[in-house]
């Protein structure tokens, strides 16, 4: 506070200190500032913390900072067996539960040589699928609630919950469900497995179109999402993108079409692209993978193969031959690649995730400058991070 007592070198200094904070200020002229959006939880699906570069409400630069919630999963994974590793895998990506454990026991089965059954990769598909849907499912009652439209997130959350319990009746779990393992599946699956599969598809048909009307034919979001955060295909490109957001941006790579892994070459199903790679087109996408999903379900259903859920015993000591091996699969949110390197023991010698958050994520730092700070939300959204899956 400043009186007639007050020191002329303190009064002095503050006068400077003003001078400094208005230099150039008159007219439009504005000053850059930094803030933080995070690091908090509600930020993403975990711990992300962005350093905005900000002019007023416009964002110049955005960096993103990692690591709050290193793990260590991939140094851990050289020291323990493979069996081990598929519950490690669960805490990557914890919305991708199924395809985590499908890429690292493909990896396994593709270095050993180890063979499946078709019983056991159509139920692969089935749980990979259903999973699928179950994580875009949050994602839009997420996206919702990102934007405003709170009515979304228990939408998204009430009718995710079948499928919950649907899975919970084979697995044992709701989220890290650890059961594909190489050779085959920790248990067959459950006696009413297929009724319920079938009871959620005819339930949830109509609510997605609830969804649609309720939140996609807005004209609130339209705005929001139209012409924001485009991405172009070869900035996708060049970022090493995958999943709904490489091919919102015109890309139509999927891996269930290129690698052909599961029973994905014995059913019909297409691969939904944007036009525009704005967020607009990573919301359309996802929902369209959805419908696509139920299509592939609805195919495979009612015709499970006879056999055994594992080709394996399951206290049979897994070594994997010297050499290389990388295999690859499509998550919910993109490639998952998998490369072990094995000397001949039952522990691989180095183990290492390529994931699709990683990679997605920084396209951020493409899609944030010359938006809006509300703007950056939109399309944070629409990446649809999982940022476990990043610190590993």
């Amino acid at each position: 506070m400043l009186n007639d007592n007050t020191d002329p070198i303190e009064l002095k200094t503050l006068q400077d200190q003003f001078n400094l904070g208005q230099k150039g200020l008159s007219g439009n002229d504005t000053q850059e500032f930094f803030v933080n959006m995070g690091p908090q939880h509600p930020s993403t699906h975990g711990v992300l913390r962005l350093v905005l570069k900000m002019d007023g409400e416009n964002v110049k630069k955005v960096i993103p900072v990692l690591g709050y919630i290193h793990r260590g999963i991939e140094k851990m994974s050289e020291y323990i067996g493979a069996r081990q590793i598929v519950p490690l895998t669960d805490r990557m990506d914890y919305l991708s539960a199924m395809s985590n454990n499908w890429g690292i026991s493909r990896a396994v089965e593709l270095a050993m040589g180890v063979e499946t059954n078709s019983r056991i990769e159509t139920i692969r598909t089935l749980m990979a699928e259903l999973q699928r849907m179950q994580s875009h499912m949050l994602w839009w009652g997420v996206l919702g609630l990102d934007l405003g439209a709170v009515t979304t997130f228990f939408y998204g959350f009430r009718d995710r919950e079948f499928l919950t319990e649907l899975m919970e009746k084979t697995t044992g779990s709701r989220l890290t469900m650890n059961y594909i393992q190489p050779g085959g599946l920790m248990f067959d699956i459950h006696e009413d497995f297929v009724k319920d599969v079938k009871a959620f598809l005819k339930y949830f048909k109509p609510k997605l179109e609830e969804y649609e009307i309720l939140l996609s034919g807005n004209v609130i979001l339209q705005n929001r999402l139209r012409g924001v955060g485009v991405l172009s295909s070869d900035d996708a490109l060049s970022f090493s993108c995958t999943g709904p957001t490489l091919r919102a941006s015109g890309v139509p790579l999927d891996l269930r079409k290129t690698e052909k892994y599961g029973v994905y070459d014995q059913v019909e199903f297409d691969v939904p692209v944007g036009e525009v790679g704005d967020c607009w087109d990573r919301y359309w996408v996802r929902l369209e993978e959805i419908k696509q999903s139920m299509h592939i379900i609805e195919q495979l259903i009612d015709d499970i193969p006879e056999g055994k859920f594992t080709t394996l015993k399951p206290a049979k000591k897994l070594k994997i031959p010297a050499g290389t091996t990388y295999s690859q699969v499509e998550t919910p949110r993109g490639s998952l690649g998998t490369f072990i390197q094995g000397d001949g023991t039952a522990i691989p010698y180095r183990l290492h995730f390529r994931t699709p958050n990683f990679n997605n994520l920084w396209a951020i730092t493409k899609l944030g400058p010359g938006g809006k700070l509300a703007d950056l939300v939109a399309t944070l959204s629409t990446l649809d991070l999982v940022i476990p899956d990043i610190d590993r």
